[in-house]
């Protein structure tokens, strides 16, 4: 079941929500078969248990008990929030055991489990989420890399705020009474993304295929940091058609020949422009190596100059990157 992108239900339906922490990690399905297995699926229905080999033991938590569990694999940072950027250094090793083990030992993962659709051989997707939920509490499932975190029913503004103060990727909205949809992005899950904006300086371009053909389908962007322009990312949404007709205008006089980022990415097919425009972007995180995940275009800012798109970022990050993304 998956949630849909929106907004807190109103304050008069609030106390018939539960809140849960979004996560950015990895959505898993933990099947325990009762005989102390077990085995993990990702959304894509692949098999990915030999990637988290921490997480073996689960399958003897519910001893002989049967379930099929819904949750996260998150890998943590060193202030205990979820990193993707880390996670990344786990995934793709379900076919590498030897490796998937070695890596366990640097970057150990934890499984956030928060629904049961199956129990001791009997469905539970018809029963509403509350019902559910407090089936997967009595399940005591907390274990050295896994555990079941709470979930509040009402508060949905406060539990918002706290998600913005601590820095975390956001909220899921859950209605009290709702079942469980396979396979299915329902309004009865509600998913509230934090999302930060910074200025950013362009850089570079990258050419748009298909309906985008002479067109930028991307902008590089960077920002200045140790006396240089540091590249943070490429943005490839949030324009109209005809705001990027603007925009490849505006590139196109100031095209050069030369990358003004020090040090240069390793992008292909890149165009380099002299990094004169200032635009304003919208993320969700920033990686361990300063760069900007899930971007988005907001407006170009000609009341700032370039000096103003500035951060603090490591001295380089492109060498500090641990997920080598």
């Amino acid at each position: 079941m998956l949630a849909t992108p929106g907004s807190l239900p109103p304050a008069s339906q609030d106390a018939r929500w539960a809140y849960e922490t979004k996560q950015d990690g990895q959505r898993t399905v933990a099947y325990l078969n009762g005989d102390g297995s077990v085995l993990l699926r990702a959304r894509s229905g692949e098999d990915i248990t030999a990637a988290y080999p921490e997480l073996g033991p689960l399958g003897r938590a519910l001893g002989t008990t049967p379930a099929v569990l819904d949750g996260e694999v998150l890998a943590l940072d060193e202030r205990g929030r979820a990193s993707f950027q880390l996670l990344q250094r786990r995934m793709g090793l379900a076919h590498a055991p030897a490796r998937a083990a070695r890596r366990a030992a640097q970057v150990p993962v934890h499984l956030v489990l928060f629904d049961v659709m199956h129990l001791g051989g009997r469905s539970l997707i018809a029963l509403p989420y509350a019902q559910r939920r407090q089936r997967l509490e009595e399940l005591g499932l907390h274990g050295p890399h896994w555990s079941t975190p709470a979930a509040i029913v009402g508060h949905g503004a406060q539990a918002l705020a706290a998600t913005r103060e601590h820095g975390l990727e956001g909220l899921v909205c859950k209605r009290l009474d709702s079942v469980y949809e396979p396979g299915v992005r329902s309004r009865a899950w509600i998913k509230i993304r934090n999302m930060r904006s910074e200025d950013v300086l362009v850089g570079g371009w990258l050419p748009g295929k298909g309906r985008l053909t002479g067109l930028p389908g991307a902008v590089l962007v960077g920002q200045r940091a140790g006396g240089a322009l540091r590249y943070v990312g490429s943005v490839g949404t949030g324009w109209s058609e005809a705001e990027r007709s603007e925009l490849a205008a505006l590139l196109a006089e100031l095209a050069t020949d030369v990358c003004p980022f020090d040090p240069v990415p390793a992008v292909r097919g890149a165009h380099w422009v002299v990094p004169r425009l200032v635009g304003e972007v919208r993320y969700s995180v920033r990686t361990r190596s300063g760069m900007l995940r899930q971007p988005s275009w907001l407006r170009l800012r000609p009341d700032l100059a370039p000096e103003d798109a500035a951060a603090d970022l490591p001295d380089d990050p492109l060498d500090r990157d641990p997920g080598g993304a």
